[in-house]
């Protein structure tokens, strides 16, 4: 019986062998028939992981030499090698710099310039401090109560007390410059 169950289980090696073996032929067909997509989707797979790699190296060695630039620039305004790498590397903050440095020298015709610039913020926080300067109503979406608080105080100074008064009711009631608006209301009631 020994030699019967050797057999039986020899047949039974036998067939799980064949069927690894059909399994593997069967791999080695679909492998045939579709090697050039297999290989194109893993190259195209590696192509973008390491695309995405070096583009993100790249894009943090701009800026890099743009926050170097623009430390460069803190310390020297004048530095026109500085000035001309931060356009090149970061044109936000190329206009971020221009708007301070105007600022800081009362330069209205810098600000005159960033007021229509492409990015909004720098556009509207020039425009603002533009309208501040020449002494001219004012109108901003980040300075909006300030705007508002300066076009009254204008008004005012022109007697126009009951526009003065529409402008400051604009200011709500949650703003924290509401208060300040009260005050000013106060002090055109006591003006009069």
């Amino acid at each position: 019986m020994s030699i019967q169950d050797n057999i039986n289980e020899a047949k039974e090696q036998f067939e799980s062998d064949e069927k690894m073996l059909a399994s593997a032929f069967k791999l080695e067909k679909f492998y045939k028939k579709y090697k050039v997509l297999i290989l194109g989707t893993v190259g195209a797979i590696i192509l973008f992981f390491g695309g995405n790699a070096v583009m993100g190296l790249i894009e943090e060695n701009r800026l890099s030499k743009a926050n170097d630039a623009y430390m460069e620039l803190l310390k020297n305004p004048k530095n026109t090698e500085a000035l001309a790498q931060l356009q090149d590397k970061n044109p936000a903050l190329f206009e971020l710099f221009l708007y301070k440095d105007a600022m800081d020298n009362n330069n209205t015709e810098v600000l005159k310039t960033l007021s229509s610039s492409k990015n909004e913020l720098v556009s509207d926080i020039a425009g603002y401090h533009l309208a501040i300067m020449k002494g001219t109503e004012a109108d901003s979406k980040f300075y909006r109560e300030v705007a508002l608080l300066n076009n009254a105080n204008l008004l005012m100074r022109e007697g126009k007390i009951s526009e003065a008064n529409d402008v400051l009711s604009q200011i709500d009631e949650k703003s924290p410059l509401y208060n300040i608006s009260k005050i000013m209301k106060h002090y055109v009631i006591k003006g009069k």
